[in-house]
């Protein structure tokens, strides 16, 4: 999930808005103006002149309505979408993104919520490890609904932003994870993503990236979930044809791990970003 919303910090229940830790907005400021919403206001936010043109036309129905995240949000549904690997996936992710060797877990961005107990697991991960986790996305309804899944005193900030329009300062994190997000994305939209999730890195910082890719040749998916992703997912099959290295900036990262699973159907792809470089367009 992706795109324009002005930035909005959305704490957790009784949580305080002030002497937040974690990196800088990229005006240097910590902390932004607050917007209490409830449920009444969601629908408004469905209709609302913000939200991008492809999110509104192809996904409404998945983030948008709030009958949808009441219905996608459930554990079994979610890892029966993947496949049965939605554990796996998610556990992959955090074992990359997990501290090693006891040090700090440091600052890490999560770029647009994700359905299932990825986020609140990971924000146990961070605060065991003495980091913190902060969460972007387009949709303040995406947002509350994790704010709920989150445990009490969570080292989570959640954050009303564009994904490829990231009002954070350069070189904010230590690591990013951008989970089952570019397939949702137009190309260009997905290119910018990409080059905001590695600006923000710090040199030598890890971005992680979780993502359909194209199976094997004996796998079943390879055909069926073939014409599936061509009718509910119209930017999915790019993940097929192409590597994600050809939507990252020419210069200012190197890819250091791709790992497939399930058949190939599903790849987990690190990239680190260079210690002197600059990214551009």
């Amino acid at each position: 999930m992706t795109d324009m919303f002005a930035p909005v910090l959305m704490p957790q229940s009784g949580e305080a808005t002030t002497a937040l830790r974690g990196p800088q907005f990229g005006d240097g400021s910590r902390e932004v103006g607050l917007r209490q919403s409830g449920p009444k206001d969601a629908g408004r936010e469905a209709g609302s002149k913000d939200v991008p043109d492809y999110l509104h036309r192809y996904y409404w129905w998945t983030y948008i309505h709030p009958n949808a995240v009441r219905f996608f949000e459930r554990q079994w549904l979610v890892s029966a979408i993947l496949w049965g690997n939605y554990e796996r996936l998610r556990d992959a992710a955090l074992a990359e993104l997990g501290a090693q060797s006891g040090d700090q877990m440091g600052a890490t961005l999560q770029v647009a919520c994700a359905y299932g107990d990825l986020t609140p697991r990971l924000a146990q991960q961070c605060a065991a490890a003495n980091g913190t986790l902060d969460v972007v996305d387009v949709l303040p309804i995406q947002l509350r609904n994790l704010r709920g899944k989150l445990p009490p005193g969570s080292p989570t900030r959640l954050l009303a932003m564009n994904a490829a329009d990231l009002k954070l300062a350069d070189g904010s994190y230590d690591q990013v994870l951008v989970f089952f997000l570019l397939h949702e994305q137009p190309a260009a939209v997905r290119r910018r993503t990409l080059q905001e999730a590695l600006r923000v890195l710090k040199p030598g910082g890890k971005l992680v990236i979780v993502e359909y890719a194209q199976p094997r040749w004996w796998h079943p998916a390879r055909y069926f979930w073939r014409i599936v992703l061509a009718a509910l997912e119209p930017f999915a099959l790019d993940l097929w044809r192409d590597d994600i290295a050809a939507w990252m900036p020419a210069e200012g990262s190197r890819q250091t791990q791709v790992r497939r699973l399930f058949g190939g159907l599903y790849q987990m792809t690190i990239f680190t970003r260079d210690s002197a470089a600059t990214v551009k367009d």
